[in-house]
């Protein structure tokens, strides 16, 4: 029975090909996006799911109340006391692990006479720890031991990074290597002399969905991690650094919202009476999630995000679903004799719309294979454009199966019964006499609700689509108060020399042609979370101010470089120490004063009172960080020790043998170091890197809705090009241009158009307006995105009808009458 109802399916598909073709290639298309939506989703929510003792694993993560004391802000890093006072305050955790994720690391293999061989540079994947971590967390080790971290100056590779080192990871152990660091506490900036490391054990690789991608991992106690003086070991509960963190399991016994109690009862006793900070612990399975807060791995996605690409995936699923019933149901009256001559045979009702089914359910798995097969194509695309590893084995993911097995069954259902079930109640009657049109199938107002349907998604996604755009648009074209124009960044190592190296730095970087101004700092105008906060008194206050401050150290030369503009008072005069102080106009009315001239000539001091010096000048205020923050309070100052990095405006001409130049300038000055560089506005673009991946896959995502519904609307118009040919034929006749005929059949499909772009405008105002909330600084939502949205669909649809439409316009009329 169920072989005949195949072979009968076939038999029809063959029989149709251009409306089997159509059904197929639009439901390859919706379940194509499905499923890589699906895939991007189950990697993102995957993070962290491997380890064992998930459910009891938590971040501490510190608690600050804000100056309006209305609200809290939320950090990863917690004072260097913590971990040891947790262990002492709470025996029951077993497991309590610190965490220091290092950055911008040189690296030097070693010979066997301790000379270096190699140099290398790891931007991230530094970790230092103890092995507490590899008691809560799970990452194999291929040889060695975790113990080993229990002593200093041991460290533990991946295997890539060992084959990266030394060739062969199985020859790495007891090899040595030395690391160049720097690294914070507070708002101070430190470097370490170079520091020699054993390798004692090999990880495996570390897979992509984790947020801590390690590379190497040094025993905590090593260097400025084991400094009670000025690195990680001070007993002081202010000194934090952000890259600082915390780690607990949780015995099973305890819940979180007890322990957390517990917590801010025990930062109340440690804190000082000034002090308000407190404690509390994140559960694991929300650490990837807290777009806020951050992690190690810098790669967060909200779950308003995950919602809203599962929305997508649901929506343009149903496009394609919502093609097939119109194309269904239109096509109905075409096998009303067929039905009528079942009936007429025998068939019942249920018989009927299984056959009816079994077609769908056919069109359904080829579907599902060219979705498959487009899916894998799509695949490199998609991890290129979101930097992601995103694997695709049909075979052998069960997820994916079952995800196919169910996208299958689900439209099969969805997209097939309504269609089985107008067919199947037809008029044997009326149906052999051919008394059923198009008008009679009773889908007519089914189907333009349909349309409808279809463009209210269409429209929304190119709405929001523009206003993405937009926004991005502004970002890069904002000004930002300071110039970033072919400025190019090269980080380096101040020595003991003082302001000597970067004296003969800027004379021998000034003598190439293209160099206009040099200027030294510890960060560029903006940054992206990467600042120094520091808390601060002003005027000989007894109390310090209730607010922190980002400070910047820089060389005198920074504010004609980056042409800031002073607003009051004078620029930073040249020195190697810190002598005096450069603010914003966002510090001056935090402080409360009228006008910048106000705070010429007061004192403001900061780390406890260890640096007191004047304010010389007031700077406009310019965007110190990405456009959503607001601008922050800002202390700049000189100070030669913090420089890290070198800001160099270039001339627009032949930046390429400039930059030639400079290389060989850097590598003579720093011979063991890796030379790289990186241009500010390239820097700044990547504060919005997010953003921009989103702008692309909105495109493609509103691109392929309109698609969709421009191939239902293709359909359409064919079907009803060939039910009214003899009425197109008589109109000709009777004078009728091809103009009258493209208006007969567009007028209808407008009409559905604007009722649909009516209901989508509001509906995408309002959740476009709630994304740009995010940003402190954003565009207005004009009219005339959303008029440019309705014109592109109306167009677009326009030129789909207007084919079939104008072929139909200039049929010979004689062919469609001559058998009247």
């Amino acid at each position: 029975m169920f072989k005949n109802y195949f072979k009968i399916a076939g038999r029809n598909l063959l029989r149709n090909k251009g409306y089997a073709a159509i059904n197929i290639i639009g439901l390859a298309v919706g379940i194509a996006v499905c499923m890589l939506i699906f895939i991007i989703i189950q990697f993102q929510t995957s993070f962290d799911n491997f380890h064992t003792k998930k459910d009891r694993i938590y971040r501490v993560l510190t608690e600050y109340p804000q100056t309006d004391a209305a609200s809290v802000s939320y950090g990863k890093g917690v004072p260097f006391p913590l971990p040891k006072g947790l262990r002492t305050t709470f025996p029951k955790l077993k497991q309590v692990a610190p965490i220091y994720a290092s950055h911008n690391d040189q690296l030097q293999v070693l010979d066997v006479n301790g000379n270096p061989v190699k140099s290398f540079k790891e931007q991230s994947g530094v970790f230092y720890t103890t092995p507490s971590f590899f008691n809560i967390f799970d990452f194999p080790l291929l040889a060695g031991s975790y113990a080993s971290l229990k002593d200093p100056n041991h460290v533990l590779l991946t295997k890539e990074i060992a084959e990266k080192y030394f060739g062969d990871w199985k020859t790495a152990i007891g090899k040595s290597l030395k690391i160049i660091v720097s690294y914070r506490v507070g708002a101070g900036l430190f470097q370490s002399p170079p520091v020699a490391l054993k390798v004692s054990g090999i990880l495996a690789n570390i897979p992509a969905n984790t947020d801590f991608q390690l590379k190497l991992v040094i025993a905590f106690g090593t260097d400025f991690t084991g400094d009670e003086q000025y690195g990680l070991q001070i007993p002081d509960w202010k000194a934090t650094a952000p890259e600082f963190g915390c780690y607990v399991l949780l015995p099973p016994h305890i819940a979180a919202d007890n322990f957390n109690r517990q917590l801010s009862d025990y930062a109340q006793k440690v804190q000082a009476p000034d002090h308000k900070d407190s404690y509390l612990i994140q559960p694991l399975d929300a650490v990837h999630y807290d777009t806020q807060t951050g992690n190690y791995s810098n790669k967060t996605i909200s779950r308003e995000l995950i919602n809203v690409l599962w929305l997508i995936a649901a929506f343009i699923l149903l496009i394609a679903c919502v093609n097939f019933i119109n194309l269904s149901t239109a096509q109905a009256v075409n096998r009303a004799k067929e039905v009528g001559v079942r009936k007429v045979l025998g068939s019942n009702k249920s018989q009927l719309q299984i056959q009816f089914i079994v077609e769908t359910f056919l069109i359904v798995s080829f579907a599902v294979v060219l979705a498959s097969l487009i899916s894998v194509l799509a695949l490199s695309s998609i991890n290129q454009l979101l930097e992601l590893s995103l694997p695709f084995n049909i075979l052998g993911s069960p997820s994916v199966i079952l995800f196919l097995l169910t996208v299958t069954l689900v439209v099969t259902a969805l997209a097939g019964f309504y269609p089985s079930l107008v067919l199947s109640r037809f008029n044997p009657v009326n149906a052999l006499k051919s008394k059923l049109t198009a008008s009679t199938t009773k889908g007519i107002s089914l189907r333009r609700a349909l349309v409808v349907f279809q463009f209210i998604i269409a429209q929304a996604l190119i709405i929001g689509t523009l206003v993405i755009v937009k926004q991005m648009n502004f970002f890069m074209n904002q000004p930002l108060g300071f110039d970033k124009e072919a400025i190019v960044n090269i980080p380096f190592r101040p020595d003991s020399t003082g302001t000597k190296l970067t004296d003969y730095l800027r004379q021998q970087l000034l003598s190439v042609n293209g160099v206009q101004a040099v200027s030294f700092s510890s960060h560029t105008p903006a940054e992206n979370d990467n600042d120094l906060w520091t808390e601060l008194k002003f005027d000989h206050a007894i109390k310090e101010a209730g607010f922190q401050a980002i400070t910047k150290f820089v060389d005198n030369e920074y504010v004609p470089a980056y042409q800031l503009q002073l607003i009051a008072g004078r620029n930073l005069q040249a020195s190697g120490m810190t002598r005096e102080f450069l603010v914003n106009e966002a510090l001056v009315k935090s402080l409360g004063l009228k006008s910048p001239e106000e705070i010429l000539g007061k004192e403001i001091s900061m780390f406890g009172d260890v640096i007191k010096c004047p304010v010389v000048g007031v700077v406009k205020d310019f965007n110190d960080r990405s456009f959503h923050h607001h601008l922050a309070p800002l202390l700049m100052a000189t100070n030669s020790t913090m420089y890290r990095q070198a800001g160099i405006k270039l001339t627009t001409s032949n930046i390429s043998s400039t930059m030639q130049a400079i290389k060989k300038i850097w590598e003579q000055a720093f011979p063991d170091y890796v030379y790289e560089y990186k241009f500010l506005d390239e820097k700044i673009g990547g504060f919005y890197k997010q953003e921009n991946q989103l702008a692309v896959l909105y495109k493609i995502f509103a691109a392929i809705a309109i698609f969709l519904s421009c191939l239902g609307l293709y359909g359409l118009a064919s079907f009803m090009a060939v039910q009214r040919i003899k009425e197109v034929g008589i109109r000709k006749v009777l004078g009728a241009s091809t103009g009258n005929i493209v208006y007969l059949f567009s007028k209808e499909f407008i009409v559905l158009i604007a009722i649909a772009f009516a209901i989508a405008t509001p509906i995408a105002w309002y959740y476009m307006h709630q994304w740009l909330q995010d940003y402190a600084y954003r565009i207005h939502v004009s009219w005339w995105l959303f008029a440019i949205g309705g014109l592109t669909a109306v167009v677009i649809a326009l030129v789909t009808i207007s084919f079939q439409a104008i072929k139909a316009a200039v049929a010979n009329p004689v062919k469609s009458l001559r058998s009247e």
